[in-house]
């Protein structure tokens, strides 16, 4: 198992594997540790894909090797379901429990599920807002803001309040 942080256009990010399958990955204002170890080329190359997805060189992260046996089921399902959203677009979290077959009360339990979620930035959790296209809450550090810094990055229509 290994963790790594490494600089971006944004901050500091983290990422962590085992066995070469990612186990998490942390926003802008990741803590180095010293435990910190070097990273093997694969996890290597996914920096290299990270730093430039923040640089403005978007990157589709939807076929990297998650972890999902680390969380609920009804989260992976929503994480799988969240990687389908690409960078410029948006979708609501009533749309993503839709797509799972779940009725418009799930948003809540998708919100939450979204708010947990181990891997922000690759698997776009940023890109899920209030069914009126409203900011909603973010768990990652810089809240809302860093929500709206990703998605003006990806070049995401937002609406003006």
């Amino acid at each position: 198992m290994g963790r790594t942080t490494f600089t971006t256009e944004f901050g500091c990010c983290a990422i962590a594997w085992s066995d070469q399958v990612l186990t998490g990955f942390e926003l802008p204002e990741a803590q180095p540790a010293a435990a910190d170890v070097a990273p093997p080329p694969e996890i290597a190359a996914i920096i290299a894909r990270v730093q430039r997805h923040l640089s403005g060189d978007l990157q589709d992260f939807s076929r990297l090797p998650f972890d999902f046996h680390l969380v609920p089921a009804f989260n992976a399902d929503v994480l799988q379901a969240t990687l389908q959203v690409k960078p410029g677009q948006t979708c609501s979290y009533g749309e993503i429990a839709a797509r799972l077959g779940y009725p418009p009360a799930t948003s809540r339990a998708v919100g939450a599920a979204l708010g947990v979620n181990r891997w922000p930035l690759l698997i776009p959790c940023h890109r899920i807002v209030g069914a009126d296209g409203r900011m909603t809450g973010f768990s990652g550090p810089g809240g809302v803001k860093q929500k709206l810094r990703l998605l003006a990055l990806e070049g995401a229509q937002l609406l003006a309040e």
